[in-house]
């Protein structure tokens, strides 16, 4: 494990083997050397631009000061002659006024060449100030040259040991490492797990998805990880797989996709941070290695702060599949009431039908009955007008028996 430390912003960060393909894309050998002799060229001429104007600067003020004071010191002669002048007038005058003009010209010029001496003084302390801050510079410069000459060595001789599966292998194996040393503190009940799925023809590298305490899933990420070695011939793009990863995407069901690449390493779009490709696939980004657990992290929270709002979601379309299934029933039931009703009113037609044609019969059958009636009191009638006297009326030996029988019974 190696301590290393960012030379723009100061970050001190470790890196062990599989964190290989997160630096040795970002170092080129030939590029580096070159970009380093430019910086350093570039350091030199802006340290001696600026110890110039530092130097100019103050020969300025120094001339400055030197020209004020000589002025003064002009001023002073000058006054010095008007006393002179004046003194020619009164000997007395005259020697009081140049001994108090000379004191004082003798104090100021005392005090004037002192404030030269400081001046002189801050000068070279300035000067030697630089010369200690150009050494140090010089020093820290060429220590972080021989830990990045240190670092390319030791890269060089990782990547000479890998394969081209074996780069890639270590790309997806470093977010899992990532991932995993952090999964029981930052991402307790999240799924994060290889994608084996490929019933569809192709599959991501990993999916991510977490849901709250009801079930409810708030976030899902389809990742892919791409890398290549140098000596690939073939250099890829990293649009070259927005295609693929969005149809991975929908395919299991994913809310964002996320391409976690090393390709393009000298593009400065995908080296200046996260980068969003959704004007090409929607919620899709493109990150390096080192923002991998930034973009989860940050993903996340934005979807956490949503959940509620999903579960009020899942709820209200929860309550239409339930209104949806209430009326599958009713018209279910409407479908069968309505059958068995016109089986029903078939039915009752028919039977309706077959009394109307008992009834008929029946009313034929009074009427039959009717005149049997009739028939039958009018038989009654004749019976009882019935005699022997009439029966006999056109029978005269049946009178004769009849006579016979009635006198043997008297």
């Amino acid at each position: 494990m190696q301590e290393l430390k960012c030379p723009k912003c100061g970050e001190v960060f470790q890196v062990d083997e599989t964190g290989y393909d997160q630096i040795v894309h970002q170092v080129r050998d030939k590029e580096f050397i070159k970009e380093l002799d430019r910086r350093e060229k570039e350091m030199k001429d802006k340290r001696e631009q600026e110890l110039e104007l530092i130097r100019l600067q103050e020969e300025k003020e120094y001339s400055a000061n030197i020209a004020e004071k000589e002025a003064l010191l002009t001023a002073k002669d000058r006054e010095i002659a008007e006393l002179q002048a004046k003194l020619r007038a009164s000997e007395t005058e005259k020697k009081l006024a140049v001994a108090e003009a000379v004191e004082k010209k003798n104090e100021e010029l005392s005090k004037k060449t002192s404030e030269i001496a400081g001046l002189k003084g801050d000068l070279k302390n300035i000067e030697t100030e630089n010369r200690l801050n150009e050494k140090a510079l010089k020093e820290q410069y060429e220590d972080k040259l021989k830990l990045k000459d240190e670092q390319i060595e030791y890269y060089k001789d990782f990547k000479a040991r890998q394969s081209t599966k074996m780069i890639g292998e270590s790309l997806e194996q470093h977010c899992l490492n990532q991932f995993n040393s952090l999964r029981m503190t930052a991402f307790p009940n999240a799924y994060f797990e290889k994608d084996n799925d490929a019933r569809t023809g192709s599959k991501g590298d990993f999916i991510y998805r977490e849901s709250g305490e009801d079930g409810t899933e708030f976030i899902s990420i389809m990742f892919e990880m791409k890398n290549e070695a140098d000596t690939t011939a073939t250099k890829h793009k990293n649009e070259d797989f927005f295609k693929e990863l969005d149809k991975d995407r929908n395919e299991k069901g994913c809310e964002y996709a996320i391409l976690v690449s090393l390709l393009e390493i000298d593009n400065e779009l995908y080296n200046n941070g996260i980068v969003d490709v959704s004007y090409k696939y929607p919620k899709m980004y493109v990150i390096r290695p080192q923002f991998f657990i930034p973009m989860i992290t940050l993903l996340r929270n934005a979807a956490q702060n949503s959940l509620q709002y999903r579960q009020e979601l899942q709820l209200v379309r929860n309550q239409q599949v339930d209104i949806l299934h209430f009326e599958e029933n009713m018209n279910a039931f409407k479908e069968g009431f309505a059958r068995n009703y016109r089986i029903a009113s078939d039915k009752f037609a028919t039977a309706i039908d077959e009394i109307d044609k008992t009834i008929d019969h029946l009313q034929k059958t009074k009427a039959a009955l009717l005149s049997s009636e009739n028939n039958l009191r009018l038989a009654n009638n004749k019976a009882d007008e019935l005699s022997i006297k009439k029966l006999t009326k056109n029978a005269p030996s049946v009178k004769a028996m009849f006579d016979e029988l009635k006198s043997e019974d008297e």
